[in-house]
């Protein structure tokens, strides 16, 4: 097992991705946008970026900036940009609001139109006529369990092996992200090096080797699947349950990681798939 190569300039280029993404309206944090970008530079060569949920375009623009940097394909964003999911739902000051032409006003602004694949709708009205290979599946979309299963099930598949799956607010209050994490990335042999830094819960699809990494995973599902019973009913959390909520998130593992302490993790280069 080696260790991914960082390109020596990354954090130069990671600082100048976020400059242009800081102000930009979202959810996204710096240390969490810091770790979309170095996978997007280390893991995604070869396959497509996708983004799932895009907003106003926050990480849109940081993975984008750095796909252009190295030279990577276009930013695959799939968002409805109608506000109609639950965490986004106050946003919907009207019929038929949008967060559509801020997006590209953003992306403009930002000078990385011409590197963002836009697909206005749901990622379910995409998967069925996906045929390319993913270097990096980032799922910020609908947060209901329903939502997240639907992101991940439609895409997965086209995941490269050495490539990456992440799912934002995953250690947030929303049932989606954590259960599909827990039950179907921590609990299969499928994937290998797993964590998470802020809310972002991440893995690395290693199927061929992912069963060494067995017993990693299991000491980090005994940590967050204990967050499922709490959110399972998606009901809004309050009192007591809230306050047990904090309490089994506070055990997470989930600080910031460098690029280097990150790219220390993974399992590179994973062994090639085997075809029959």
């Amino acid at each position: 097992m080696g260790v991914v190569e960082i390109p020596g300039d990354l954090n130069a280029v990671l600082d100048a991705a976020w400059s242009s993404a800081r102000d930009i309206p979202g959810f996204l944090g710096e240390s969490e946008a810091r770790l979309l970008g170095t996978i997007a530079a280390c893991a995604s060569r070869g396959g497509a970026i996708v983004e799932i949920g895009s907003f106003k375009g926050k990480s849109t623009v940081m993975l984008a900036k750095v796909a252009a940097h190295y030279g990577l394909g276009p930013v695959v964003a799939i968002d409805p940009h109608n506000f109609k999911n639950v965490e986004l739902a106050e946003h919907r000051t009207m019929p038929g609001a949008s967060s559509y032409q801020e997006f590209l006003d953003h992306l403009r602004a930002a000078g990385v139109s011409g590197r963002v694949e836009v697909h206005r709708t749901y990622s379910s009205e995409v998967a069925p006529g996906w045929n390319r290979p993913i270097g990096f599946l980032w799922i910020d979309g609908d947060h209901s369990y329903r939502g997240a299963k639907t992101d991940f099930d439609g895409f997965i598949r086209h995941l490269l092996p050495g490539g990456v799956v992440a799912f934002h607010d995953a250690l947030h209050e929303f049932a989606g992200p954590i259960r599909v994490f827990v039950e179907d990335v921590l609990r299969s042999d499928r994937f290998g090096a797993a964590g998470f830094a802020q809310s972002i819960a991440w893995a690395q699809f290693t199927p061929e080797s992912g069963a060494r990494f067995r017993s990693r995973r299991a000491a980090l599902e005994r940590k967050a699947a204990p967050l499922i019973s709490l959110l399972r009913d998606e009901r809004r959390l309050g009192g007591l349950r809230k306050l047990q909520f904090k309490l089994l998130r506070s055990r997470v593992p989930r600080g910031a990681v460098t690029p280097q302490e990150w790219a220390a993790l993974l399992d590179w280069p994973p062994p090639p798939v085997t075809r029959l």
